[in-house]
């Protein structure tokens, strides 16, 4: 007849005393309370290790943080993944691990890990990423950053984010919720935590109505030719805002443009990636007024490295808030912003018929589908050459008030 151990009670496990050796007490299925002579009591799982035939005690932990009941419970847990050829020490050390990782990964640990892999992937620039972190150091970490990321709630996250929607900074509030969303699916992804728990919090706010940047419609443009011809400026500061106006890019590719960048045979701007927002190279084709425009500009920087240096320090390229301040002083304060450049350009060739898919290419707007994107880029050059001549002569005849009519005129100025 077979050996069986009769379960023990509540009672027994309360009231075994200390002896001068250590012993055992076992409730079956390798399940056991060692006593040590100090009187303190600890639960053992006895079984014989999967692929051997030795058998080995596991901790599972002391009485009475662990009472009877939890100790049973444990002893199947691990009984049945034993039945299954696991080994329960291997399984225990898989969970101490698990737990330190959780108390290692913190929300702001988490957060960094997923910004190094999210420059890497987007190809974002230095200080793009440096705005995102800016952003948490800010307005996240002081709250929830040295949280275990599988512990923070809902409501925990909304707490943190109410100054901001009280301060009325919805803006940036709505790009805040965007990244926190984005890193908790990264923690998801990497098995950090079980599930997206911080998915609508944006919800939870008010939405943010988008303002567009300040700008003027095409026909405005002879004004403000005469503000800027008439404007109290250094030379340089004209030429650039002439340049940014002329090429249509953005406010710190073209403060940053150096003229190892400039292929005068071909009359092209190659921009690097580095420099440009989608970390993608982008060409402009220069017009004549461009190219004018560098000629104005070379007795002020010709053996500089930057077209537009600095006034301050003419080693490094100005700053890419000159077009805006020049602005201001001229008294378009919330009429027009430098980025509004761009809208008129798009605005006026779309107006005239030019093709969107040239126009976008121009502005250096990314077509989510790589290989298109880098097929168009290369196949609208000729057509955007064409197109930025057209925009140029537009400026010219914008200076004398004479602004073109028409679908297209392409031979005013060439």
């Amino acid at each position: 007849m077979a050996n069986s151990t009769k379960p023990l009670t509540n009672t027994q496990v309360d009231k075994a005393k200390a002896k001068a050796k250590e012993y055992n007490l076992s409730d079956g299925g390798g399940l056991q309370l060692r006593i040590k002579p100090n009187g303190s009591k600890t639960w053992l799982l006895n079984y014989t290790r999967p692929g051997t035939t030795k058998r080995t005690n596991m901790k599972i932990g002391d009485y009475p943080d662990i009472g009877l009941a939890d100790a049973r419970l444990e002893r199947e847990k691990y009984r049945s993944r034993l039945a299954k050829g696991f080994d329960p020490q291997e399984i225990k050390a898989e969970e101490n691990r698990k737990r330190a990782e959780k108390g290692i990964n913190t929300f702001k640990h988490v957060a960094e890990q997923w910004l190094k892999v999210h420059i890497k992937k987007s190809g974002i620039t230095d200080d793009y990423a440096d705005d995102i972190h800016r952003s948490l150091v800010n307005h996240v970490f002081p709250a929830l950053g040295k949280r275990p990321i599988h512990q923070i709630t809902p409501l925990e996250a909304k707490a943190a984010l109410e100054p901001l929607e009280d301060a009325g900074k919805l803006e940036t509030l709505g790009r805040i919720c965007q990244r926190i969303n984005k890193i908790m699916s990264f923690a998801q992804r990497n098995e950090l935590i079980e599930a997206n728990r911080l998915q609508s919090i944006a919800e939870d706010f008010k939405a943010h109505e988008k303002v567009h940047y300040p700008t003027i419609a095409p026909t405005e443009l002879p004004a403000l030719m005469e503000a800027i011809e008439n404007a109290r400026i250094k030379p340089v500061s004209r030429c650039l805002i002439l340049w940014q106006l002329n090429t249509a890019v953005r406010s710190a590719e073209a403060a940053g443009a150096k003229w190892d960048e400039v292929d005068y045979e071909n009359k092209l701007w190659n921009i690097p990636k580095e420099r440009m927002k989608k970390r993608r190279a982008h060409t402009v084709p220069l017009s004549t007024q461009a190219l004018k425009i560098l000629e104005e500009v070379k007795p002020f920087s010709e053996n500089r490295e930057f077209i537009f240096p600095s006034y301050i320090d003419p080693r490094k390229p100005a700053n890419s808030s000159v077009v805006n301040m020049a602005l201001k002083r001229m008294g378009y304060h919330g009429k027009l912003v430098a980025h509004g450049f761009r809208s008129i350009f798009s605005t006026l060739l779309h107006e005239r018929a030019f093709d969107s898919v040239v126009i976008e290419s121009a502005l250096a707007h990314v077509d989510k589908n790589t290989t298109r994107d880098a097929y168009n880029n290369a196949l609208y050059l000729e057509k955007r050459r064409e197109m930025m001549q057209f925009w140029s002569n537009y400026i010219t005849a914008a200076q004398t008030g004479d602004v073109l009519e028409g679908k297209k005129h392409l031979s005013l100025v060439n």
